[in-house]
């Protein structure tokens, strides 16, 4: 079996009723950059009229604001600066010079510099954004309510597969712990979010620069509606009304990151974690890749840059507190392995084939260190068809869901996918890491909870020490064909499918 080929890996929608084979979709705005300043008149004159304004980062020493020197650089260089992470020395830049990274990596001070894109400002591109079809007024009724649960729960499998049912007769969690959704926006004026939302830890990060505005953290109704499913599956309210979070007793927040193209680029994130880490945020989930390449690959210096600015700021939050969960992606991919064919970079652009070393070019945020790494399940307790894994990359494991033809859940649950809040009120399916991430972040959300004085390395500790231990699928012949589709290395207690095991809400609450 073959994985599938998508433009986007982080987000899968799947339409109730649509096979996975059929539906599969991944998903993945900035202002135009002003004109040359003062002194870069020259500069200037070289840029012809049809040159495209593109954005930049630039990577100096951290913790000692950005000095004179590289300024009147980047002014010069026909660049100019939208704002700065003096904290961790990451600047982001708007120019029309093609040159300009190139010019700037010479300038004493600098110390990587790169295009954190391949389009011009703003993104021209779209995508389907793959809607998942709402659940209807029937199938909301033919559902047999159970007492003690909210009215969907009895449909989501999900929940009793990592013991959330029985850890919610403990505790919900705590009202004083934080999950960032950093995706593409959350909706919450949804009534399974709206009594968990925290919006003073929210905020619009697409142009690398935080809006406060209120609602800009919500997705538009041309948008993917998959922050909104990933925050209902982390901190749906237990309220009597839809679905049930892992964690329903914790805040949820907003960071909106995502272009309304469906992009999301480095400065965006950047923004993310730096928001998060200084707004007493707990735990942020990121299920996606950073835009434009699957795989940043550090002998190239504009993906290097792009790596080392998220490093700064994913080790940033982790010491102010936050631990940081991300998707481990689906297309199938060992990331352990010697070599991955990527055939989908740069996605905002021309994509070309290419064949890349996965120790060297790294999936961002997802490998970079620290990052908790998530693979999926499905309703059989086994690697979901699509996802990614790998022995020493995958840390943990939790339900992502799966095509029902694959993985087919017990009765009252009908779908083998993942359901959660939509947009607009409403409630559907969805599958991927995507939505195995905000498990084990909701899981997490838990164990802060219990242990609230807990740093987050303490938090990751018990995250891992308290997962139920899950041997290889081997063999894995996920479509029963006779071929084997993936190959697990390691032991049961820890392995390239399943980390250190699949996430245990009861036991966060518990030991």
């Amino acid at each position: 079996m073959t994985a599938p080929t998508t433009r986007s890996r982080r987000l899968i929608a799947i339409p109730l009723g649509m096979t996975m084979a059929t539906a599969l979709a991944f998903l993945p705005n900035v202002s135009a950059s002003a004109a040359p300043a003062d002194g870069a008149a020259d500069v200037a004159k070289q840029i012809s009229a049809e040159a495209t304004p593109l954005s930049y980062v630039v990577n100096v020493r951290s913790g000692h604001g950005v000095s004179s020197q590289v300024k009147k650089a980047i002014t010069k260089a026909g660049g100019t600066i939208v704002t700065s992470y003096d904290r961790i020395g990451v600047i982001v830049v708007h120019s029309s010079n093609p040159d300009f990274a190139k010019t700037v990596r010479k300038v004493r001070g600098v110390e990587s510099a790169g295009s954190t894109r391949t389009a011009p400002l703003p993104a021209q591109s779209t995508t389907d954004v793959g809607t998942p079809k709402a659940l209807s007024a029937d199938e909301i009724a033919d559902v047999d309510a159970v007492a003690g649960q909210d009215p969907l729960e009895p449909l989501q499998w999900d929940l009793p597969a990592i013991k959330a049912d029985k850890a919610h007769e403990k505790t919900l969690g705590s009202k004083k712990v934080t999950v960032a959704v950093i995706d593409t926006g959350v909706d919450d004026t949804h009534p399974d979010i709206a009594p968990n939302f925290d919006r003073d830890a929210s905020v619009n990060c697409v142009t690398g620069k935080p809006d406060t505005t209120d609602g800009a953290w919500r997705p538009s109704a041309a948008e993917s509606p998959h922050g909104t499913h990933v925050a209902g599956e982390i901190a749906a309210a237990k309220n009597g009304i839809g679905v049930t979070g892992v964690a329903p007793g914790v805040k949820v927040s907003g960071i909106k990151v995502s272009t309304t193209a469906g992009f999301f680029y480095t400065e965006a994130v950047v923004c993310g974690f730096m928001w998060a880490a200084e707004h007493g945020v707990d735990v942020t989930n990121n299920s996606y890749y950073t835009d434009p390449w699957y795989f940043n690959c550090k002998n190239d210096p504009d993906q290097k840059a792009l790596v080392e600015a998220i490093t700064r700021a994913t080790r940033y939050a982790e010491k102010k507190g936050t631990v940081n969960v991300a998707a481990a992606g689906n297309e199938n991919y060992d990331l352990a392995a010697d070599s991955i064919t990527d055939p989908v970079s740069p996605n905002d652009s021309t994509p070309s084939e290419r064949v890349i070393d996965p120790s060297e070019c790294l999936d961002i945020p997802t490998q970079l260190p620290g990052v908790v790494t998530v693979a999926s399940t499905g309703a059989k307790g086994i690697k979901s068809s699509f996802s990614n894994h790998g022995l020493g990359v995958i840390d943990i494991a939790a339900p992502g869901g799966d095509s029902t033809r694959y993985q087919t859940p017990a009765p009252p649950a009908t779908s083998g996918l993942i359901l959660g809040p939509l947009p607009g009120g409403s409630w559907g399916y969805m599958a991927g890491t995507s939505m195995a991430s905000p498990h084990v972040a909701g899981v997490a959300a838990l164990i802060k909870s219990t242990h609230p004085h807990a740093s987050a390395a303490l938090v990751k500790a018990l995250l891992y020490a308290e997962a139920d231990a899950t041997p290889c699928t081997d063999p894995y012949d996920i479509d029963g064909d006779g071929k084997i589709d993936a190959v697990c290395e390691g032991s049961k207690n820890r392995n390239g499918f399943y980390g250190w095991g699949t996430a245990d809400a009861l036991d966060a609450v518990t030991k």
